[in-house]
Formats: C-alpha cells, sequence, structure tokens
C-alpha cells in the first residue's frame, strides 16, 4: 500500500520524519531510480527506494532502550572526525538513532530508538515534553538570580528563553547544585543562561524526558524500556 516516503523511512529506522523529510528535500532519496521529492508516495511492495545508495527494506522492529551518554561522547549515530557517539555504546544491529540530543560536555539520559513517530512527538515543539537537568554551578546563587533564570533570560544572541522552573538542591564546595526543569532544548542554552546570570556551569546531568526517568544507570550504561514506560511516552 502506498505510503509517504517520509514515514516509510522513519519505519525503517532511519530517523525521525522530520530528518527523514530533510534527506528526500535534499535529493539523497530515489524511488525507481528516480530522485524523489517531499509528499511523494512509494509502495515497499513494489517500489525500490533507496537513500544514498542503500535500499530501504521492511520496516524493522521498533527498539526503545535508555542510555546514560558520558561527557565527551556525541549524540549522533556516526561522525566522520572519527569521535566516540552514542551509537558505538549499544552492542546491538539495527537502526538507531537518538531522540533528545546532549551536548558534548553534557551528560545523562538519552533515549536510542527507530521509531520515528515517537522521535517526532518527543522533539516537536508542539508536544512540551519537560527535560529536568541536575545542574553544578561554579558560584552558590543568590534568590534573585534564580528567579532570574526562572522567569527566562535574554542570551548573547537576542533570543530570551521561555519560563523555567528552578529547584536549590544543595551546596557543593563553593559553588551548587540545582535542578532545571523545562520544555525547551536551544543548544548549550543552559550554559548560556549561567554565562548571562554569572553563574558558571561546572557540570550537567540529565535525569528526565517527559516520564522517562535516567533511575540507577551509570556512565556508558543502558537498558531496555519497559512496556509501562513505553505507553507513558507514547501517551504523553
Amino acid at each position: 500500500m502506498p505510503e509517504r516516503l517520509q514515514k516509510i523511512l522513519a519505519q525503517s529506522g532511519y530517523g525521525s520524519r522530520r530528518a527523514c523529510e530533510e534527506f528526500i528535500a535534499s535529493g539523497r532519496v530515489l524511488v525507481n531510480g528516480g530522485v524523489a521529492v517531499l509528499g511523494q508516495k512509494a509502495d515497499p511492495a513494489v517500489d525500490q527506494i533507496t537513500l544514498d545508495g542503500r535500499v530501504v527494506g521492511k520496516a524493522e522492529k521498533l527498539a526503545y532502550i535508555a542510555l546514560y551518554k558520558p561527557r565527551n561522547v556525541l549524540s549522533a549515530v556516526e561522525d566522520r572526525t572519527e569521535r566516540r557517539t552514542v551509537r558505538e555504546l549499544i552492542p546491538s544491529e539495527g537502526h538507531l538513532y537518538p531522540v533528545g540530543r546532549l551536548d558534548l560536555d553534557s551528560e545523562g539520559l538519552i533515549l536510542m530508538t527507530n521509531d520515528g513517530d515517537l522521535a517526532n512527538r518527543l522533539t516537536h515543539p508542539r508536544y512540551g515534553h519537560e527535560k529536568e537537568y541536575r545542574v553544578l554551578l561554579a558560584r552558590r546563587p543568590d534568590e534573585e538570580q534564580l528567579s532570574t533564570w526562572r522567569r527566562g533570560v535574554v542570551l548573547a544572541d537576542g533570543y530570551r528563553t521561555q519560563p523555567v522552573e528552578i529547584r536549590f538542591e544543595a551546596t557543593s564546595g563553593r559553588g551548587a547544585w540545582i535542578r532545571v526543569i523545562m520544555k525547551e532544548g536551544r543548544k548549550r542554552q543552559i550554559r548560556e543562561t549561567g554565562k548571562v546570570l554569572g553563574l558558571p556551569v561546572v557540570r550537567i546531568i540529565r535525569i528526565r524526558i517527559g516520564p522517562l526517568k535516567l533511575g540507577k544507570l551509570k556512565p556508558r550504561q543502558w537498558r531496555p524500556l519497559t512496556l509501562e514506560e513505553i505507553g507513558s511516552l507514547k501517551a504523553g
């Protein structure tokens, strides 16, 4: 039965539907030897579909894995500079890609999956899924700094952040641990916010994506999600 190409690619484990749309728009997808266009439909049982010359096969069995990404590991499937990636930490076959990326120098929970529909739901701004972080600051914040962070700040590039939830957790030497709960996730947003407020960020650990929690995982450890966790993510 003919379906939109981005849905076929996503179900075959090549990324979220938005990522697959980019593959099509950039001319990397062919259908029966012709360059595909956005909106085009095809039938995997009849048509030959290729991405970068590789034949797109039938849909893979869906997989859902919680991973503790350590620092200095890329939130990516592959890297041309040969740096270590999160995909290399999971010794299983098939397509898996990260949902909820983390900066190179940040750590914590990442969801690895080949479910393009779920990836889109978790990353699309309109769904507003919360993400929770433990953040170590080099200095102890005062109440004014925390209140400003909660309301939103204007970053160096002129972007104003949305309101977030901030909880003071504990002191740590001259610094302190705080919790940051937010629904947006611009690149390096927590670090840039800390810089604006005069609160250098030393460490960031993501401990939750929506209802999915890091739990007792240690750096480099991973585990399959339970049926209850998968259901909670899809229901959110």
